[in-house]
């Protein structure tokens, strides 16, 4: 078996840090960075794609609502002709900093807010699936499993993998548990890879209800800016490597098209 680990990088700015970046990167295989809109500035961009570079990390843009103050998490009535120009512009100023690293750039993921409404709202997923066809129509998209985010991406005739978030709770309908609510986000490293091991064998999590909630993804995603993200990561790691599951950047093993 293989899958993908992702985790959200870059997301300092100034003399501002956020996450540990330089610890992280070693144990993950796919990076999304962010793109300014949330956080970051173009020093961190090209700094992070060089870390990544160096680690053997594939790199992803994370474009996000313009919210830097609200790290965009905020949700935001933004039109989808607002959001395919946003979403051009981060994927585009970082392809741009690939390109000068000789880095080629496998993915975009939306960040927080954007990425809950993509999974909810048909025509802002399918505004940010016609968006990264325009920037490059051979980037994948990473979507929310089973949401209209994979529903837009075929529409819009691009690649995508669905997407499993290792630390945050699942409602039973298979969206994340909004941050507001107690038990949102899961913190303890052990049972963070219990539930990614149980999704990699078995394809199915546990909801916050306890229900079952199919999901078939083909990449991971931990947090990079909680306190036990570095040790989720590792344990997270360790597990799937005991299990004798690979771990590659899904650009070498995904589906080329659907």
């Amino acid at each position: 078996m293989q899958i993908d680990l992702n985790c959200d990088m870059g997301e300092g700015f100034g003399v501002y840090t956020i996450g540990g970046d330089e610890q992280v990167m070693p144990f993950i295989t796919s990076a999304n960075i962010a793109c300014g809109f949330h956080a970051s500035d173009p020093e961190t961009i090209w700094k992070t794609i060089k870390m990544a570079k160096a680690n053997g990390v594939s790199v992803g843009a994370h474009p996000s609502y313009p919210d830097l103050v609200g790290f965009g998490r905020r949700p935001m009535e933004v039109s989808a002709e607002e959001v395919i120009a946003d979403v051009i512009y981060q994927v585009g100023a970082l392809s741009a900093f690939c390109k000068r690293e000789g880095v080629k750039l496998q993915h975009v993921k939306p960040h927080g807010a954007l990425y809950n409404k993509a999974a909810v709202d048909s025509s802002i997923a399918l505004a940010i699936a016609e968006a990264i066809k325009s920037v490059d129509a051979d980037l994948y998209m990473v979507c929310l499993s089973n949401s209209e985010m994979v529903a837009a991406a075929r529409t819009a005739g691009i690649r995508y993998v669905e997407e499993f978030f290792a630390d945050r709770a699942y409602t039973r309908e298979g969206k994340l548990v909004p941050r507001t609510q107690m038990g949102a986000v899961i913190h303890d490293p052990a049972a963070a890879a219990e539930r990614v091991l149980t999704m990699v064998r078995d394809r199915f999590v546990a909801a916050i209800d306890g229900t079952s909630v199919p999901i078939n993804a083909q990449t991971i995603c931990v947090h990079g800016d909680t306190a036990e993200a570095i040790e989720m990561i590792r344990v997270i790691k360790t597990r799937l490597e005991q299990e004798n599951v690979q771990l590659k950047a899904f650009g070498g093993f995904a589906a080329k098209a659907e």
